[in-house]
């Protein structure tokens, strides 16, 4: 099942009292790279995101925003910081003295001084709390692989469509190259016997020639190289892997039998083909640049 390495997923839910949006995106990467935002409190689920992402995902560069809203009340207790309230008592008491002012210090007024209270909250189970990201995260990955192969398909049928391209110009380049041979042997006969002026011409001199021009542009092993790669594009795109990287090669490999038959090829048409063949190509690797 081919998929694309671009793709979006969000799910969001309610779970254990906590109010949970997932959202999952991912561009083209060479390799897998994972980065994730989730709120100050709840940075132990990096790592276990990135675990969970990479199970389903191999390739690209994803980025995860994680939403956690406790909807229920945390078990908080405000604790007073008695020696350092009693400091601030004993200042204002000294102030009121040097300065012969009223010390009209209320609770209040300590109030301002936020140091001399200390919070403490019961903290997030850990495993609870992951339970139920898991749940919502689940869901997002569902929704974004299922986009990622939607763009796979997509991407399929192009590159399939272009392969057939290909195979007809290399189909028209197989039936075109014997051809050439013969009109080059008529051309050279022609031409033996315009210099020779009527002179009996050496047949075998012009078999001799033949055969070197037609050892010189054969194509047919290259054409054989060629199908035989787009058979294996066709069973890279039935596979249940990532062959991102392996069409990327492929590919490259179809580029080089183009690139051959080009250099050997003596004739126009052939070579108008040949240019066909490497657009196509060229448009194929461009499409799986976004294949996983």
């Amino acid at each position: 099942m081919i998929k694309s390495m671009t793709g979006y997923g969000r799910a969001a839910q309610t779970i254990a009292g906590m109010a949970i949006t997932v959202e999952i995106k991912s561009v083209n990467h060479r390799y897998f790279e994972f980065s994730s935002r989730t709120p100050r409190a709840y940075g132990f689920l990096d790592e276990k995101f990135k675990s969970f992402i990479q199970s389903g995902v191999s390739r690209g560069k994803i980025d995860c925003y994680v939403q956690i809203e406790a909807l229920e009340e945390a078990d908080v207790q405000v604790r007073l910081n008695v020696s350092l309230a009693q400091g601030y008592l004993r200042a204002f008491e000294e102030l009121s003295t040097r300065f012969g002012i009223d010390n009209d210090v209320r609770a209040s007024t300590l109030s301002r001084f936020g140091d001399i209270f200390t919070i403490h909250k019961t903290e997030a189970d850990e495993e609870k709390v992951w339970e139920a990201v898991r749940t919502v995260a689940e869901d997002a990955l569902g929704r974004f692989i299922a986009m990622r192969v939607r763009e796979g398909e997509r991407l399929r049928a192009d590159v399939l469509s272009r392969a057939d391209a290909i195979l007809e110009n290399v189909a028209y380049i197989e039936s075109r190259s014997p051809q050439t041979v013969r009109e080059y042997n008529e051309k050279l006969r022609a031409r033996m016997q315009t210099v020779l002026d009527s002179t009996q011409v050496d047949e075998q001199r012009i078999l001799l020639e033949a055969a070197i021009y037609a050892d010189k542009v054969a194509v047919a092993e290259e054409t054989v190289r060629l199908r035989s790669h787009i058979d294996q594009l066709r069973v890279f795109f039935e596979s249940e892997e990532a062959v991102g990287r392996k069409l990327d090669f492929l590919v490259q490999e179809i580029n080089r039998e183009a690139n051959t038959i080009g250099s050997k090829a003596q004739d126009v048409e052939i070579a108008r083909r040949v240019i066909d063949i490497k657009a196509e190509v060229e448009k194929i690797r461009e499409q799986i640049q976004n294949i996983e």
